[in-house]
């Protein structure tokens, strides 16, 4: 029988709850797909590093590289400055398994009504591929003369020929899979005029390995207005790190919710694994009510079965998501007045 070793990052906040719904409904799946997870839970999160000043342990890099995958929850909290739990905990995954490709879907599920009252639910049909692991949140930079009042701060977004090349690559293979064959490069070139010309000079390169692939440009700040005001002119998103941190937490309001909106971060050659994480953060306004949405984390699992293979059972687990949503089973932030556990039931059940 197939088995996967699995890390279990539950992390801050309501991380702690979506993130063993999620497990939850993956054995169940694996049960009845046939295949087993080995899955190991790691206690990295903020009161770690409060009590022993780190997030990861020594060597803690090195164990997570066992795994097949990785399953995140979420990091941040109240206690701890946001700059320091994001750049201790998640980042340092990210940049240390070259998962250079971040991967957000954003779709109205059944039953969910976009803000955007859609005549047609499948005008919203996206995928937004991130660059995850230079650009503006490469960490270059620095602060000198603190509290002085001749501060300086100095934050450089960094652009590699080859880290660019690659994320290009990447979306418009993924752009070719899918049936509208359509990618928009987003960018801001006309006031970056030094790494987002090289941007955009490199994806026109590119393209040209790719006759079948329609091809759009726009800057960052007409794709808000073009995602608001003309949803269905949009197939396959490309941006830069920062850029596409914004646009899709949009993309994931206008599907409906953060709590359905999952993530994946790949390392496409699958030297390192992977590691996927719903959308929606700590959220620790809701911590510990029992509310909080677990579709995010359901999608993602989905996301990480079809990454390892599983293609099968991740479309047998969406169409148990999308069984569930049809009927409106829904936690607060979609309208309903489920909890955590019930949807993870419906889910469950919608499997079986």
């Amino acid at each position: 029988m197939r088995e996967y070793r699995l890390a279990a990052i539950a992390g801050d906040g309501i991380g702690k709850e979506v993130i063993p719904a999620g497990l939850k409904v993956l054995r169940s799946l694996a049960d009845l797909a046939g295949f087993r997870l080995a899955v190991e839970d790691f206690d990295w999160d903020s009161e770690r590093y409060l009590a022993r000043g780190s997030y990861i342990p020594e060597g803690g890099l090195e164990r997570l590289a066992a795994f097949d995958a990785i399953f995140f929850g979420a990091v941040g909290s109240p206690k701890v400055p946001d700059h320091v739990s994001l750049w201790g905990l998640r980042l340092p995954i990210c940049q240390g398994f070259d998962q250079y490709a971040n991967v957000r879907p954003a779709r109205v599920l059944p039953g969910v009504q976009s803000p955007l009252r859609l005549r047609d639910p499948a005008e919203l049909d996206w995928v937004i591929v991130r660059e995850n692991s230079e650009g503006e949140y490469s960490g270059s930079g620095g602060r000198a003369h603190r509290g002085l009042p001749e501060e300086v701060a100095t934050e450089t977004s960094v652009f590699t020929r080859a880290g660019v090349t690659r994320i290009h690559r990447f979306a418009f293979e993924l752009a070719r899979s899918r049936v509208r064959k359509h990618l928009t490069l987003v960018t801001k070139s006309n006031a970056q005029r030094h790494g987002m010309v090289m941007w955009d000079e490199i994806f026109f390169d590119v393209a040209r390995d790719y006759p079948d692939v329609a091809w759009d440009r726009e800057l960052v700040d007409a794709m808000t207005t073009r995602m608001v005001s003309r949803p269905g002119s949009i197939d396959v998103v490309v941006a830069t790190n920062l850029h596409a941190d914004i646009l899709s937490d949009l993309a994931a309001a206008l599907s409906g919710s953060l709590g359905i909106a999952p993530t994946a971060n790949l390392n496409p050659e699958r030297r390192f694994p992977s590691m996927f994480e719903p959308i929606h953060g700590s959220a620790f306004d809701i911590t510990g009510k029992g509310i909080a949405n677990p579709i995010a984390t359901f999608w993602t699992a989905a996301m990480m079965l079809e990454h390892l293979g599983e293609a099968d059972a991740g479309a047998r687990l969406m169409r148990a998501i999308e069984a569930v949503s049809a009927r409106r089973i829904f936690t607060p932030d979609l309208g309903g007045e489920a909890d955590t556990g019930i949807v993870t039931e419906a889910v469950i059940d919608a499997l079986r």
